[in-house]
């Protein structure tokens, strides 16, 4: 301990071990596993969930390890903070001596501070001291300054005299013998004329700063305006979606008021019904009593012909049998409580969907014309008048899904394009209700919201074949393609900032309006319309390029090799030379090209899918704090695989992704779009997520790799 309390700095050069590999800061409660790495007790716990593993070598444990807390390292990370705290504080201690210090004291007393130089005698002088060389004609010639500290940095050190002179060829000052001897024939100026051209230099610097900093604070107070309309679009987009949901709730209050009133008519048409056959039961059974009373009257009659008149004017037969009633239930009434539970289910089935996917469930017209629009490429979107196929309904026959489409980050989460119909509950299907006996002007679909027309049903049924459409033959074998979630179908770009703002919860979204209502053509480009669809490498090679590792920005860790194509990661650290641009705390790798206009596609094979990570950054990402690794900040985009889970990362947001466990990834960057896309490339390319932001700069192809043994290789592009 005495040797390291004599060396504060001791522990600086082992930072790098005392720092847990998967929060990247200093062990809090280290343990060790059997394998012998080291990691923070909670982060190690965070990372076992299913198995048990090694996060950086990767063993298996084939039970839970018991887990000890490492007290020796743990006295020595506490060790390394202290000292740490108390370098700093030595460090402001000599910057406070080092201003006392800064004061010029006389060369002749030493106690008084020091008026002028003397660079003739090279001495410095108090007030005092100084009256020779004012008063004493022999000193007139001698040359004075304001105080100068260290007066041997303009003594020549090769000839011993004074620096009169600067070379502007050497760019260094020099004596007059050197301008005679090693710097002879060089141009030279006084050292007043070069700090003249040095001064007008800076001072042209300076105005550059402040035109770039007065444009900066522009940019800052533009940036403060578009908040304010933010905030005010914000509150607009609030009181708007308040405005509507208060509305459905005012419609779903008022339909429920009349449902309970339906019950409750038809509760007191029955009552009524059941009162009156009730009153006429009982004044048949008081007839049958005193008819009764008179047969037995006329039984105990012991005249025969008195008893032979009576009988003869009664009949008891003009008594019927008696029945219950039948109570027929109102059809109303059913159909009310059948609609009620359907809305129910249709309105679970939505709130269950990302806000994205409601739109195509809510209005799946909207995805079927767009993609009838884009199956040509430069068609304009089909209108409410033209003619064609019109596609099977949803209702009876839902289209298949291939696969699942691809997801969209930052803030854009899986959407899933069918329209799912809404299944019948299981005790209407037993009631033997029949959804098109409703009474009129109640639609019993999944988009009922009250009374409407009852609409045209496509499958068969009691209301007959679908319409037919009014074009042409189709073709016997032709099948139609499901409706697909493209870029197309959600607006070919997100909404700007600029229609952000301009939203005062009048106007209806960008993005929701039909495609049938819209005039304007669709842009064409070159990259295959379906791209939620498998696509051919061929159509992705076009924008092939050749790409090289960056050695100037890899870890310590990372080793490159293949001409610089590769990059594999190992436990021990290269002997790379020490550079700003380097990444000092996460393993990574950015590409030394940049792009910023254009489409670009390269390809990645990687050795295994566990702990690697493929993205994009910009040149200004952090190097050295905890926040460099890739989707943690809002300078990167990647996608990640950690242990079993794939995820994209963005700005510290992570999107949980279906693994395909590729061998080989394509990225597609279009600059111009603001897309990049990665596929799992195959016998085709499959994209399975999309990034879609705003380029401000020039992005890099960048990667994570962690676990010891793994690489990441630039493929040859070849078809």
């Amino acid at each position: 301990m005495a040797e390291m309390d004599a060396s504060p700095f001791s522990l600086i050069s082992l930072e790098d071990e005392l720092t847990c590999s998967i929060c990247l800061s200093p062990f809090d409660c280290p343990v060790t596993i059997p394998c012998g790495h080291n990691f923070c007790q909670d982060c190690l716990l965070a990372t076992w969930k299913d198995s048990y593993s090694c996060p950086q070598c990767r063993t298996h444990f084939a039970t839970k390890p018991e887990l000890k807390k490492n007290t020796v390292l743990s006295t020595v990370v506490e060790t390394f903070n202290l000292r740490t705290s108390k370098s700093q504080a030595s460090l402001i201690a000599e910057e406070s001596n080092a201003e006392k210090e800064d004061v010029i004291r006389c060369d002749t007393c030493m106690e008084a501070e020091a008026s002028q130089t003397c660079l003739t005698c090279m001495a410095s002088f108090c007030e005092e001291h100084l009256r020779p060389h004012r008063e004493n004609p022999t000193y007139r010639l001698h040359q004075l300054s304001q105080p100068l500290g260290d007066l041997s940095e303009r003594i020549c050190p090769d000839h011993h005299k004074l620096m009169e002179l600067f070379c502007s060829q050497h760019s260094r000052p020099i004596c007059s013998l050197c301008l005679q001897q090693v710097h002879k024939g060089c141009s030279f100026i006084s050292p007043e004329e070069q700090r003249n051209l040095k001064e007008s230099e800076l001072r042209s610097n300076l105005d550059l700063l402040d035109g770039k900093i007065t444009k900066f604070e522009n940019v800052v107070l533009e940036i403060g305006i578009m908040q304010d309309k933010l905030k005010d679009s914000a509150t607009n987009r609030k009181k708007a979606l308040a405005a509507d949901y208060q509305q459905m709730r005012d419609m779903l209050a008022r339909d429920e008021h009349e449902a309970l009133n339906a019950v409750d008519r038809e509760l007191e048409s029955g009552q009524t019904k059941l009162k009156g056959v009730v009153k006429k039961l009982t004044e048949n059974v008081g007839s049958m009593s005193k008819a009764r009373e008179e047969i037995h009257s006329l039984l105990s009659q012991s005249h025969t012909l008195a008893f032979l008149q009576a009988s003869s004017d009664f009949k008891a037969t003009k008594f019927k049998d008696p029945s219950a009633p039948r109570i027929t239930q109102d059809p109303k009434v059913t159909a009310t409580q059948a609609s009620s539970a359907l809305l129910k289910e249709y309105l679970t089935e939505i709130l269950k969907q990302p806000v994205e996917a409601r739109l195509l469930k809510l209005k799946p017209e909207l995805n079927t014309d767009i993609v009838a629009s884009d199956a040509v490429p430069g068609s304009a979107p089909a209108s409410s008048g033209s003619t064609g196929s019109q596609p099977e309904s949803e209702v009876t026959k839902p289209p298949k899904q291939k696969r699942q489409p691809r997801s969209h980050s930052p803030g854009r989460p899986p959407v899933n394009p069918l329209f799912q119909p809404v299944r019948m509950p299981t005790y209407m299907e037993h009631s033997g209700w029949n959804p098109h006996q409703h009474p009129p002007g109640y639609f019993m679909g999944p988009q009922f919201m009250g009374p409407r027309p009852r609409p045209q049903w496509a499958g068969p049924g009691p209301q007959g074949p679908g319409p037919q459409p009014k074009s042409g033959p189709k073709k016997k074998n032709q099948k139609q393609k499901p409706p697909q979630a493209t870029e197309a179908n959600m607006g070919k770009r997100n909404q700007s900032m600029e229609d952000l703002l301009a939203f005062d919860g009048k106007d209806k979204p960008k993005g929701c309006t039909p495609a049938a209502e819209s005039k304007e053509t669709p842009e064409t480009t070159d990259i295959p319309p379906n791209i939620t669809s498998a696509e051919k490498r061929t159509e992705l090679l076009k924008y092939g390029t050749v790409l090289t590792l960056d050695p100037k920005t890899a870890h310590k860790r990372i080793e490159l090799s293949e001409g610089f194509t590769k990059a594999s990661v190992s436990d021990e650290h290269t002997n790379y030379p020490d550079c700003p641009e380097r990444f000092s705390v996460c393993s990574q790798v950015l590409a030394s090209k940049g792009f910023l206009r254009g489409r670009h596609y390269w390809e990645v094979r990687l050795s295994s899918n566990n702990f690697i990570g493929v993205g994009l950054a910009y040149s200004s990402i952090d190097r050295k704090g905890p926040t460099s690794r890739l989707g943690r900040n809002a300078q990167s985009w990647c996608v990640e695989w950690f242990n079993v889970k794939l995820s994209a990362w963005y700005n510290s947001s992570e999107t949980v992704l279906l693994n395909p466990n590729p061998k080989r990834i394509g990225v597609l960057l279009d600059c111009e779009e603001g897309t990049a896309t990665f596929y799992n490339v195959a016998d085709r390319a499959y994209p399975f997520h999309s990034f879609v932001f705003p380029f401000a700069e020039a992005v890099y192809p960048a990667f994570w790799i962690f676990s010891s043994g793994s690489s990441a290789s630039l493929c040859k592009l070849q078809a």
